[in-house]
Parts: C-alpha cells; sequence; structure tokens
C-alpha cells in the first residue's frame, strides 16, 4: 500500500504534468493564432499582387518564404522605429527568397577596377560651385518610373535614364527611349540582355549605333529578342561617355548637379529588396550588381542623401526611387555608389 508520502510525490508529479500539457497548449495555441494570422495576410497580399501558384504545394513553400520575409520585416521596423532613418515594407516581392529577388531583379557585371590608363576625361573637373539641392525630376528631366520586371537588364534601365536626361538637357524635348532596342541589340559584348551588362558598354553601343529609338516605337518586354529593324530609327543621340573619377563623392556630386549620371551599386541586400522610405543608412558591400540612376542629392534632417531611380516599379519604395545616404566615411560611398558612376554626353 502506498504511503502518504509516495501519494504527495504522485500528486505533484501528476500537477507538473497537466502544468506542462497546460503551457503546451498554450504555446501551441499562439503558434496557431500567429500562423492563421500570417495566412491572412498571405492571402490579402496574393490578392493585392494579383498573384497565382501552380498547386498547392508551391503556395505552401511561397506561404513560408513570406511569413519569414513578413517576420523579419515586422522585427526591423519594430526594434528600429525610433533609431532607424528609413523603413521596411511588405512589397510585391515578399514571397521571394532574396537569391531569387538578385537573381531575377540585379544584374550589374562588376568585372574589374577602372584602369589609370583606361580613364576617360572628366568634364566637370573643375566645377567649383554646386548648389546645396538638385533633383531633375522637377527640371523636367526624368521620365516616370519603369518596371524591368523578370529580366536582369537594370543597366539598360540605369543607362536609358541617363540618356533621357541629357536629351532633354540638349534638345528640350523629354523622350522616353527603348530598353528593349538594348537589351535586343547591344549584344555583341558584355551587355548580354536579361543576362546583365554595363552602362558604359550601353553608352558606347547607343554612340555608334546613331541613338536609340523611342519605347513606344519598341516598347518594353521584359526577355531577350531579336534586334528589330526599328533600332534604325534614332529618337535620341549622344556623342559619347564619360566616367566620373572613381570612389569620390564630390566629383559625383558635381556630375549630379549637372546631369542624370548611371551609378552602380550594391543592392543584395534584404532591407533593398523591401525598402519603403525614408533615407537608406543600412549595412551593405560593394560588390556592385546592380544598375541605378543618381537624378539628385540633398539633406533631410541632418542625412546627406543621394536621389536614386531605380526600374523595380514604382509601388517599391518612395514611388520607385530611393533615397542613399550621401557623404559616408567610406571612400566608395554607401553601397559602393561611388565606385563607377559615369554619364553619356552629347552636343
Amino acid at each position: 500500500m502506498a504511503s502518504a508520502h509516495q501519494w504527495q510525490l504522485a500528486a505533484a508529479l501528476l500537477l507538473l504534468v497537466i502544468i506542462l500539457a497546460s503551457s503546451s497548449q498554450s504555446s501551441w495555441a499562439r503558434t496557431l493564432s500567429v500562423d492563421s494570422s500570417m495566412r491572412t495576410r498571405h492571402e490579402e497580399w496574393i490578392a493585392e499582387h494579383g498573384k497565382a501558384y501552380k498547386d498547392p504545394a508551391e503556395k505552401e513553400a511561397r506561404f513560408r518564404i513570406f511569413k519569414a520575409n513578413a517576420e523579419y520585416i515586422d522585427s526591423f521596423n519594430s526594434l528600429h522605429a525610433a533609431a532607424s532613418s528609413y523603413t521596411l515594407s511588405i512589397n510585391q516581392f515578399a514571397d521571394l527568397t532574396n537569391d531569387e529577388f538578385k537573381a531575377a531583379r540585379n544584374g550589374y557585371k562588376h568585372i574589374t577596377s577602372r584602369s589609370s590608363s583606361a580613364r576617360t576625361p572628366f568634364k566637370y573637373e573643375n566645377v567649383t560651385q554646386v548648389p546645396s539641392t538638385v533633383d531633375w525630376r522637377k527640371k523636367g528631366a526624368v521620365t516616370p518610373v519603369k518596371d524591368q520586371g523578370q529580366c536582369g537588364c537594370c543597366w539598360a534601365f540605369s543607362a536609358v535614364a541617363a540618356t533621357e536626361g541629357i536629351t532633354q538637357l540638349t534638345t528640350g524635348k523629354l523622350i522616353s527611349l527603348s530598353e528593349q532596342e538594348l537589351v535586343d541589340c547591344d549584344t555583341s559584348g558584355q551587355d548580354q540582355g536579361c543576362e546583365g551588362g554595363l552602362m558604359d558598354v550601353a553608352f558606347q553601343f547607343i554612340q555608334q549605333n546613331g541613338g536609340l529609338t523611342t519605347e513606344a516605337k519598341y516598347p518594353y518586354q521584359g526577355v531577350d529578342g531579336s534586334c528589330s529593324a526599328t533600332s534604325k530609327q534614332p529618337a535620341a543621340k549622344i556623342t559619347g561617355y564619360e566616367d566620373v573619377p572613381t570612389n569620390d563623392e564630390n566629383s559625383l556630386m558635381k556630375a549630379v548637379a549637372n546631369q542624370p549620371v548611371s551609378v552602380a551599386i550594391d543592392a543584395s541586400g534584404s532591407d533593398f529588396q523591401f525598402y519603403s522610405g525614408g533615407v537608406f543608412t543600412g549595412s551593405c558591400g560593394t560588390q556592385l550588381d546592380h544598375g541605378v540612376t543618381a537624378v539628385g542629392y540633398g539633406v533631410d534632417g541632418t542625412t546627406k542623401y543621394w536621389l536614386i531611380k531605380n526600374s523595380w516599379g514604382d509601388s517599391w519604395g518612395e514611388e520607385g526611387y530611393i533615397r542613399m545616404q550621401r557623404g559616408v566615411d567610406a571612400a566608395e560611398g554607401l553601397c559602393g555608389i561611388a565606385m563607377e558612376p559615369s554619364y553619356p554626353t552629347a552636343a
């Protein structure tokens, strides 16, 4: 027959089991509630962006990616709300891993550093006075934000935006030019359509081709195609291009004060993927992988920034733009923005 002590021990063990079971059920219930809430967010996101998955297995896999991204975004905004100068949001890229996103949306070919023998003239070298702020959008030299889609031809969008800018400044006409012409026709060298390219090489092609035709005549398809005869109907011409001195934000500022400039950045981080607003001051490297266009600069409070036109559509960032911190200590600039800037020239 069990002793009183044994009965007390058994009762204590039973109570412990009940407590643990209750705690486990409570934890399970909380997990289920969070998971249910996240699934609701995913369904709402699917409806908002018109997403369609081929089968339940793909949908479940994409939900898991969406959940991980959403938790990261929520955590970042919660932890950095007071200290950070920028915010993140769940955007159209929320069901992509960062590797998938980079493969589809970036495409700048950073090969080697510029050699001194290959350095071009820099016509703004002796500029001594520049405005404190510049926004080429307000001066009519920037077309609406475009979307490269699932094609890694950021280099073409960057080169075209800079060419559109110098065309407006020299002719007074803002013309939307064709990125697809570069994707289809500029393929004999390092530029390889959706597989990536370089803005300098694109400028060389535009010059040798006698210019670029309009977006209207040669519309963007977002895939590699065959070069059309329409490419021989140029609407804008350039005389060449010049490189901004490497690793020199002051020289870059001189150039941007005079025209929109193509720049390459390291846009590989998740914070780029989900950037939604503010001055980006996040951590990033200098492995240049994305071509964009600097269309101005300014100051937000005490933080200096570059105004950057991107090619991921106008629902990303600040209506398609990102403001990136300017004047950082590193010579390369934030995310390597000062490493390889260049701009087209025109008569």
